[in-house]
């Protein structure tokens, strides 16, 4: 993809600057040129500097560690793109904030995650692509096409080369709300699995983490779409040791690792965590030596070539 006069532009919000220079690079084109500034009183000023008019038109922003700012960029740009006669506009949100506020659970709480499908639509989105939503009927919120690509195709072979097994492999799943992931991780590594149940006694009491499935004696990789503070893995780990697991790996495709969530993963049974890059992880690598990054990058830059040839998403499953 080059940036003809009919070719799609790509453009970047402040959020991973990174990842967007990398999906242009597999894309084979530049970044679209987009000034993005600052009034004193801190209001988002922003202009896009390319002939937009008549265009398909790509916008990357991951909005994640600062959502409220990012999340306000992204609408402002989406808003300038629409208003200077954009064909298309396509938002490519690697992690998408808010996506686990998606249901009342609780008397007079939002459904944030609604509003910033809202949110999106009404300033102009056209598509959404995604990655490993918290919820997948999140895609229902929108009146818009939703393309939710999964990160294990990237973080499953990329785990299989990196620590090979030569013991028995087993998924577990380090919560019940997991369990679909996990079960889609075992099959790509042709393991079972196995699920850690958290039981709370009772208010005052610490929580009790049960194994359901025999992990003695196995090399265990726990498998989630996030991980923020790290407690819910760290504790999983844990008892997965207790129960005679061998070497215990993570793969998480939104590595938020907010607090001291490195400092729980360094002082714990994993071996080692292996993380996407839908969240800037660059400062994780240098403070941990068990962090591994794996880039997306090709496949988001895969599946934008899919929606500019008009082609299945689904066929990217048959590259990994």
């Amino acid at each position: 993809m080059t940036n003809s006069d009919t070719s799609p532009f790509l453009f970047s919000g402040t959020s991973h600057p990174e990842l967007a220079k990398e999906i242009a690079q597999c894309l084979g084109t530049t970044l679209g040129h987009v000034i993005i500034e600052r009034f004193p009183d801190g209001e988002i000023s922003l202009q896009i500097q390319d002939n937009v008019r008549g265009r398909d038109v790509f916008v990357l922003q991951t909005v994640a560690l600062d959502p409220n700012n990012l999340l306000m960029e992204l609408l402002i740009m989406i808003d300038a793109l629409k208003r200077a006669s954009a064909r298309s506009i396509a938002v490519v949100i690697p992690y998408f904030g808010y996506c686990r506020q998606d249901r009342k659970d609780k008397p007079r709480v939002p459904i944030t995650a609604k509003l910033v499908a809202n949110l999106l639509v009404n300033a102009g989105a056209t598509r959404i692509l995604t990655m490993d939503l918290h919820a997948g009927q999140l895609q229902g919120f929108f009146d818009i096409p939703v393309d939710n690509i999964s990160g294990r195709l990237m973080l499953a072979s990329s785990f299989k080369e990196l620590y090979p097994s030569e013991s028995e492999m087993m998924v577990v799943t380090p919560d019940v709300g997991s369990v679909k992931l996990a079960h889609a991780y075992s099959k790509r590594l042709k393991a079972d699995l196995a699920i850690v149940d958290k039981l709370r006694v009772s208010a005052t009491e610490v929580d009790v983490f049960t194994v359901i499935g025999d992990v003695k004696g196995k090399d265990v990789l726990l498998a989630d779409d996030m991980c923020t503070t790290g407690g819910t893995l760290v504790s999983a780990a844990k008892a997965c040791r207790e129960k005679g697991a061998k070497r215990i790996f993570a793969a998480v495709t939104h590595g938020l690792l907010v607090g001291n969530a490195l400092e729980k993963i360094e002082e714990s049974p994993i071996e080692a965590l292996l993380i996407s890059n839908t969240v800037p992880c660059a400062d994780k690598l240098e403070k941990s030596s068990k962090i591994r990054m794996i880039s997306i990058a090709p496949l988001f830059a895969q599946a934008i070539g899919c929606i500019i040839s008009k082609e299945s998403i689904s066929s990217l499953y048959d590259n990994y």
